[in-house]
């Protein structure tokens, strides 16, 4: 996986932003209107099957987009720079990549439809509220289900899986299944005739 220059969040002592000044540099926010922009006109309302065509858009824009990867129109891509997706791995209908800071998803990972994979959060101690970002990391193989919540800094191993609408705001141990708020693990994960990464790719039908 590529190493991915990170964009820093503007000091909140300085911007201030519970005033209503800004967390990021007016460079970044014009780069980000302009790529909302494109993706509405050019992404959102595309058929299912084009995934070559809007991996091509999210390229275009700084996303480090593999091969065979899939990335469905109503998915929300906040900061495309941001997002690493490995080869035939999924980003499903209407998941939100809040991605201030990185988010890796890995080779055959599936990220299914309203879930949503989150790198910001606030220094709650702090009294101008700083925002701090933390990248997210979902692990070869590993299944994040239908509106599902990952917080800021969390790795989901490989194979894991986390159940629908799970939160999950620690790490996910590799090829065990979670579920609930918080996430808790209830069972191991393992594929039948098959073992590790050797095993046939996972398909969605999202």
């Amino acid at each position: 996986m590529p190493v991915v220059p990170t964009r820093v969040p503007l000091a909140a002592s300085e911007s201030k932003p519970m005033e209503g000044g800004p967390s990021f540099s007016l460079r970044n926010r014009l780069f980000r209107a302009i790529w909302a922009a494109a993706w509405l006109l050019l992404a959102r309302w595309t058929p299912a099957p084009l995934h070559g065509w809007r991996r091509l858009i999210l390229r275009l824009f700084g996303a480090h987009v593999a091969d065979g990867a899939r990335i469905y129109g109503s998915a929300r891509i906040w900061y495309p720079p941001h997002l690493v997706i490995g080869r035939k791995a999924v980003i499903g209908p209407r998941v939100i990549c809040y991605s201030q800071g990185v988010i890796t998803v890995q080779d055959y990972a599936i990220v299914s439809q309203g879930a949503h994979l989150c790198t910001g959060t606030h220094d709650i101690s702090d009294p101008d509220f700083q925002l701090v970002t933390r990248p997210i990391t979902i692990g070869e193989r590993a299944w994040i289900a239908a509106e599902a919540f990952v917080g800021p800094g969390v790795r989901v191993g490989p194979g894991a899986v986390l159940g629908a609408r799970g939160v999950a705001f620690r790490d996910l141990e590799p090829w065990t299944v979670y579920a609930g708020n918080p996430a808790q693990r209830t069972r191991s994960r393992r594929l039948r005739g098959a073992s590790g990464f050797n095993a046939a790719p996972i398909s969605y039908s999202g």
